[in-house]
């Protein structure tokens, strides 16, 4: 039976939790790893983030839901289980970053705008692997 989104957004401003932005894209995990000398792999990428994820206390005490790149969401941690399996495990709600980033807002320096929103309602629900309640229940 699928949730309500009621329920997801209730679950995901709970009392002391917050939601976790681990949704950097290639570029910008690239720049975060390069100041720890650390190479920017796929591997290292997952690992990186497994390691948020698996930090099981952290993670019920204080995590209502995660947002997560396309990449993340679609990889398997090294114990097997997907990335997706780990935050839900954790009792978090996975949800997927949908926006193609923040732009120069044209005639407005300095001002950013979101794109990418434009065509979601249309966009099929397959893009994004099973788990991404938040946005696919949004969505419907």
């Amino acid at each position: 039976m699928a949730e309500r989104l009621e329920d997801i957004a209730a679950a995901m401003v709970a009392k002391g939790k917050g939601i976790l932005a681990a949704d950097e894209s290639t570029g910008t995990i690239k720049k975060r790893f390069d100041t720890i000398k650390v190479e920017s792999t796929e591997e290292n990428r997952r690992d990186y983030r497994q390691m948020l994820f698996t930090s099981k206390a952290a993670m019920k005490r204080n995590v209502s839901g995660v947002i997560l790149f396309d990449e993340t969401i679609r990889q398997t941690g090294s114990n097997g289980k997907t990335l997706v399996e780990t935050i839900s495990a954790a009792g978090a709600i996975p949800g997927i970053k949908v926006d193609a980033g923040a732009k120069d807002l044209a005639g407005h320096p300095g001002e950013k705008v979101t794109e990418g929103l434009d065509g979601l309602r249309e966009r099929p629900a397959c893009d994004t692997p099973s788990g991404a309640r938040a946005v696919h229940q949004a969505l419907r």
